[in-house]
């Protein structure tokens, strides 16, 4: 045999193997992450509701949504007291958020004045929501809310499980309870972001956020957005990517929650824990608000 034909031999058989161990690892892939469901259930359960089935098949039929195995399994291993609050109390941070301050003076001044919340109160939780509007999140919306709202169908809960049973501390048990109440929550709030899109006149596909499904410089939930967002730089629109209709959001929400001025410590933490129920989340908004007054 040649030297030429012996290595052309080695050369197709090298290329054969990286063949079969991509194509072997992309089936594999394509089988663990559902990327061929339709959401067709989901979308039977959103037009018995009242919302176009035409309109629900455009959206769908896109090809931009898939089922995110990867983004909903952080909803069973992410846990709220890995998340390093202590990064926003340091020097560093309060610079920035007192020059956010300076920068947005006449808005939060507005909100201030018309909700009776204090500036530094709603600049800290822009700090710790999104850095001072610079991380909005990069999940697609509507894709990660329609994933979670389809574990109703247990055939989607049993594929999820065996994604993420060897990476939870979760039991079988507390895994299906907590899918259905997150199922029923995504659910809910995809409903609410259909609401809001169309109400704004923005295509659902574009809105992008957290692996939560969080939105825009405060990262208000789709829900919220419809319950306490506001139009703060007054174009009749509401627009969270917005600096001034962020601010008025924030001061809206945490006014409806029953903030006010002198309002007791134990008071303040509650209305905070209606933003975020986390008590590292409360205590670094009240630690931060405190540096901007100090």
């Amino acid at each position: 045999m040649s030297q030429f034909s012996l290595y052309l031999k080695r050369v197709i058989y090298i290329f054969c193997l990286l063949w079969l161990t991509t194509f072997s690892s992309q089936t594999k892939e394509t089988v663990r992450t559902g990327l061929e469901y339709d959401f067709g259930p989901l979308q039977e359960k959103l037009v018995s509701e009242g919302f176009d089935e035409k309109k629900l098949a455009q959206i769908y039929r896109d090809g931009k949504i898939n089922f995110d195995m990867k983004g909903v399994s952080l909803f069973f291993i992410h846990r709220e007291s890995n998340v390093n609050y202590n990064q926003y109390p340091k020097a560093l941070s309060i610079t920035g958020a007192k020059l956010y301050m300076k920068i947005y003076d006449s808005e939060l001044s507005k909100a201030e004045e018309k909700y009776g919340v204090d500036r530094e109160l709603i600049t800290a939780i822009i700090l710790v929501e999104s850095k001072l509007g610079k991380t909005v999140g990069k999940w697609p919306v509507l894709n990660t809310l329609s994933t979670i709202a389809s574990l109703f169908d247990a055939n989607i809960r049993n594929r999820l499980w065996e994604y993420v049973s060897g990476s939870t501390l979760f039991t079988l048990e507390t895994f299906e309870k907590k899918a259905a109440r997150k199922s029923n929550w995504a659910y809910n709030e995809l409903k609410s972001l259909l609401i809001y899109a169309e109400k704004e006149k923005i295509d659902p596909l574009t809105i992008k956020g957290s692996y939560a499904g969080a939105i825009g410089i405060p990262q208000f939930i789709p829900s919220n957005i419809i319950r306490y967002a506001k139009d703060g730089n007054m174009d009749g629109r509401v627009d969270l990517s917005d600096h001034a209709d962020a601010i008025a959001s924030i001061a809206n929400f945490l006014n409806k929650s029953g903030w006010r001025k002198g309002i007791t410590d134990k008071k303040a933490r509650w209305v905070i824990r209606q933003y975020n129920p986390s008590s590292y989340y409360v205590n670094s908004i009240l630690s931060v608000t405190a540096m901007l007054k100090g």
